[in-house]
């Protein structure tokens, strides 16, 4: 019997591989349209986002060259030092399987303490089945409908919502809301004294 794995396997199979390399070398978490797909939406996607710490250049090259020997390639720029000039530019680079673009991986440092903070709340979420970091479903929630705010991440936040519907801590998102705004308000960049 001849089977086809289907394209949501394909990812989250993607994203385990290369979540398990960062791992090794750095907090990270999964964030934005992955963490509503890994929950039952069904909505096309090409790439994964994830998020990780800041890191040495020392430090990202090792990285760099785990993942090189697993199978994964930068789509652009190609030398490692420019890729994490990149990274400490506040740019995003991605990252595929060797010889083909889809699906990419959507690489990006933190890059204020509202960033840092999801690192502290990270789980695992057992109902998705993908072993991967994730950041805390209220702050999820609260980025798509308050800093996203596309129609897509809205839809992706009601689903999340019903989903979780018993179970969110409704103040949470609210004040998660808010530090988003002071985020926005002082120019993205904020210590944690001024949340």
């Amino acid at each position: 019997m001849d089977r086809k794995v289907s394209d949501v396997n394909i990812l989250n199979k993607f994203t385990e591989d290369f979540c398990s390399v960062v791992n090794k070398y750095a907090r990270y978490v999964v964030v934005s349209g992955f963490v509503a797909i890994s929950h039952g939406r069904s909505r096309g996607t090409e790439n994964v986002d994830i998020m990780i710490e800041g890191l040495s250049f020392v430090e990202f090259k090792k990285m760099d060259d785990v993942l090189v020997e697993a199978g994964f390639e930068c789509l652009y720029p190609l030398k490692v030092e420019d890729i994490y000039k990149h990274l400490t530019g506040k740019l995003n680079v991605r990252y595929s399987w060797k010889g083909v673009e889809l699906p990419n991986m959507e690489v990006k440092f933190a890059k204020d303490s509202l960033d840092d903070e999801q690192f502290e709340t990270r789980g695992k979420i057992e109902f998705t089945g993908v072993d991967v970091f994730f950041p805390k479903i209220e702050e999820s929630i609260a980025f798509k409908e308050e800093y996203l705010g596309s129609e897509k991440d809205l839809e992706d936040a009601k689903h999340l919502r019903l989903i979780y519907m018993d179970k969110l801590d409704e103040g949470y998102i609210e004040d998660y809301k808010e530090k988003i705004r002071r985020v926005k308000e002082w120019g993205g960049v904020l210590t944690m004294s001024r949340l």
